[in-house]
C-alpha cells in the first residue's frame, strides 16, 4: 500500500503489528514506544521526511489512551505528577517542533541528534541499575525494593503543593520537587518535540533514576503526558506545514493511525501485564533497547 505523504510503500498489516509488539513491552515502563517506532520508520521503511516526527506523535495520540485507561482503572495514576509533566512539557514541544523543521530537516543530522538523546537516556538507566542510589528506607532505587506482591498496590495519600508532590505506594512514601519536575518536563518537551516522541521515553527514566520514583507508579503519568503533548505537537506540525510548501511537514494521517491502532492494543495489554513483571526487569529491557537503537543511529551516521 502506498502512503503518499510518507512517500513509502508497505503492506497494510505491517504498521499495526510492529506497533503492537513495541508498545506491549515499552508501555510497562511508561513509554509509548514512539522512540523505537521512529527508527523503524526511518531505517526500515525509508521514511526520512520531517513529517515522520509528526506521524510518530499521531501514533501517540491514538495509542496511549489504552495504557492510560488501564493504569487509571488499577489506581496507579498520580494525577498531580501527570499534570505537572503535561504543563511543563507543552511549551517545549512547540520549540522542539520548530527546531526540527528549521534546523534538523536533514536525515543525517537528525540521526546524530537522536543517537545522542537515546545514548544519554540508556546510560542513565544502566547507571541506576548498576549503582542504584540509596533511599531513605534503606532500599535502593534500582533494586527490587518493591516486592512482587506489592505491585498490586494502588496509589494513596496523594498530596500536592507548589513546592512538593507526594504519594504513598506499596507502603513507601515518595516526595519530589514540583519545580524540579516542571523544569525537567520543559527540557524534555523540547527534545521530544524534535524527536517526535512526546517525551515519555525521556522523562520516565529520569523519574526513576534521578528522582527515585517506582516505575510501577509513574508509568500512567508518563503516558498521559505523552498523550497530551503529542496532541499539541501534531497540531503545531500541521500548522507549520503551509509555511514549508516544499517540505513534508504534516503527519501521514493514515500511516499514523495504523501504527496507533496497533499501539492502542499493545499498550492496554502491556499496562495490564506490568504489575506481574519485576521493576528491575522492565528497566533492563528499556535500557537495552534504547542503547541498541542509539548505537544503530550512530553507526548509520558515521558510516554514511
Amino acid at each position: 500500500m502506498l502512503f503518499s505523504t510518507a512517500g513509502i510503500e508497505v503492506a497494510i498489516w505491517v504498521p499495526p503489528l510492529v506497533a503492537f509488539c513495541i508498545s506491549f513491552f515499552t508501555s510497562m515502563g511508561g513509554v509509548s514506544g514512539a522512540f523505537l517506532l521512529l527508527p523503524f520508520q526511518i531505517s526500515f521503511l525509508g521514511y526520512t521526511n520531517p513529517s515522520v516526527s509528526a506521524t510518530n506523535q499521531l501514533f501517540n495520540i491514538v495509542a496511549t489512551p489504552g495504557g492510560v485507561y488501564r493504569y487509571w482503572k488499577e489506581g496507579r495514576m498520580v494525577w498531580p505528577l501527570a499534570w505537572t509533566v503535561v504543563l511543563g512539557t507543552l511549551p517545549g514541544v512547540f520549540i522542539g517542533a520548530f527546531i526540527r523543521v528549521t534546523y534538523l530537516p536533514d536525515p543525517a543530522a537528525f540521526k546524530l541528534f537522536a543517537s545522542a538523546v537515546l545514548l544519554y537516556i540508556g546510560l542513565r538507566m544502566v547507571k541506576s541499575l548498576v549503582s542504584p542510589p540509596a533511599q531513605k528506607n534503606g532500599t535502593t532505587a534500582g533494586a527490587p525494593g518493591i516486592r512482587h506482591a506489592d505491585t498490586h498496590c494502588t496509589i494513596t495519600d496523594v498530596r500536592f503543593s507548589l513546592s512538593r508532590i507526594g504519594y504513598t505506594y506499596a507502603g513507601e512514601r515518595y516526595e519530589v520537587s514540583f519545580r524540579g519536575i516542571a523544569l525537567l518536563s520543559f527540557i524534555v518537551g523540547i527534545v521530544g518535540g524534535v524527536y517526535g516522541i512526546g517525551g515519555g521515553a525521556i522523562i520516565a527514566p529520569f523519574l526513576v533514576t534521578f528522582f527515585g520514583l517506582p516505575v510501577h507508579a509513574i508509568a500512567g503519568a508518563c503516558l498521559l503526558g505523552t498523550f497530551m503533548t503529542s496532541i499539541a505537537g501534531v497540531a503545531f506540525y500541521q500548522a507549520l506545514a503551509p509555511f514549508y510548501p516544499g517540505m513534508s511537514v504534516a503527519p501521514d494521517w493514515l500511516l499514523g493511525i495504523l501504527f496507533g491502532l496497533g499501539g492502542l492494543a499493545g499498550m492496554y495489554f502491556g499496562a495490564r501485564c506490568q504489575k506481574h513483571v519485576p521493576a528491575r526487569a522492565i528497566k533492563w529491557m528499556l535500557a537495552g533497547v534504547i542503547l541498541f537503537t542509539a548505537g544503530k543511529y550512530a553507526a548509520d551516521f558515521f558510516l554514511s
